[in-house]
């Protein structure tokens, strides 16, 4: 098998590229939605992002990618009765890129009653699903818009919670469930529900280039890279390298981004002329912001961060006016313009 296509290579959809580089800094910003035509990138974007994801520590031989470095409450029961008893061996792994298909079943996602071991020794045990695999990682979902509403709704119940509750065939099981949404989707098959929309932190409109150069550059790019795969990735190895260190230094950075009162009045007032619901778009404004200067290997954000980062964070928390046609990313261009004149 082949190794994805680098995100170093791929030409054009800067928002895509930045909306995922955000969300690889910082986990808490809510995950990404990507919306746009097919052919665009969108599933190339996100698994060529899985192969520059720096290593994280978790404890060996555990199904849930527990953080060694996490005290015990935030573990699986295996952990925490492992805790009590003697300290924990660790290792490290490379942060989980889970894909969740369409055609999956509640039991493959959330987990089940383990049949085999059920049949051939007569136990009770639990068979971790895709949401245990995905904890502290990323959980993509292509056609998320035609996701059925049983997943959904599971979904749901871990993203608020950052736990998974199964309730079985004779078995009850927690464990955490903490993981960066990602989803990817053609909006002419359908929309989103809003719960399940107000989950993704930030979200990205994607179109087919309209210019020549840039057609012709990507058709270039992907035609070499399907002719000999190896080569291809080996010229882009050391522009590759230097995107997983600059995300790994801005995943060490993020933290000590200082946040001056005049951008929280920024966002405050943007969200507010905007009529957001809710204070989920100024926390969301903050995080991202401060993720892009980490990134941008700045210690203070902007407000020209907040600028950088407001339409892929708002775009999707405007209220529907029937008396403006425009859409969200000229509401948002407006009222930005009015307020950086003002």
């Amino acid at each position: 098998m082949a190794a994805p296509y680098p995100f170093t290579a791929i030409v054009a959809q800067q928002d895509m590229k930045l909306a995922l580089l955000i969300a690889a800094v910082d986990q808490g910003v809510g995950g990404v939605l990507i919306m746009g035509d097919r052919g665009t990138g969108k599933s190339t974007a996100i698994r060529a992002l899985a192969a520059l994801l720096p290593k994280i520590p978790v404890v060996a031989n555990c199904a849930y990618n527990c953080d060694p470095e996490r005290a015990t409450a935030g573990h699986c029961e295996s952990c925490q009765q492992e805790k009590a008893a003697a300290p924990k061996k660790t290792t490290t792994v490379s942060i989980p890129v889970v894909d969740l298909p369409l055609g999956a079943t509640e039991d493959r996602v959330i987990g089940a009653l383990d049949i085999e071991r059920a049949l051939h020794a007569g136990e009770k045990a639990f068979e971790p699903g895709l949401l245990a695999r995905a904890h502290r990682g990323f959980l993509y979902i292509d056609e998320v818009n035609l996701l059925e509403d049983h997943i959904v709704d599971a979904l749901l119940d871990v993203a608020a919670s950052g736990e998974n509750v199964v309730e079985r065939e004779g078995l009850s099981i927690r464990h955490p469930a903490r993981f960066v949404l990602v989803g990817s989707g053609n909006p002419e098959e359908g929309e989103l529900r809003p719960q399940l929309l107000d989950r993704f932190g930030l979200s990205v409109d994607v179109a087919t280039p309209q210019d020549v150069a840039s057609r012709v550059e990507i058709i270039r790019q992907r035609d070499r890279y399907e002719q000999d795969p190896d080569s291809f990735i080996k010229q882009w190895r050391r522009k590759e390298s230097a995107q997983r260190r600059r995300i790994e230094q801005a995943r060490l950075q993020v933290a000590l981004v200082s946040t001056p009162d005049e951008v929280l009045e920024f966002a405050a007032s943007l969200c507010l002329q905007l009529g957001t619901d809710g204070l989920r778009g100024e926390l969301t404004l903050l995080r991202a912001g401060r993720a892009l200067a980490a990134l941008n290997k700045k210690d203070i954000i902007t407000c020209d961060d907040i600028r950088s980062v407001a339409p892929m964070v708002l775009r999707h928390r405007l209220r529907r006016d029937p008396l403006d046609e425009s859409g969200s990313d000229s509401r948002i261009a407006r009222v930005l313009e009015s307020m950086e004149a003002s």
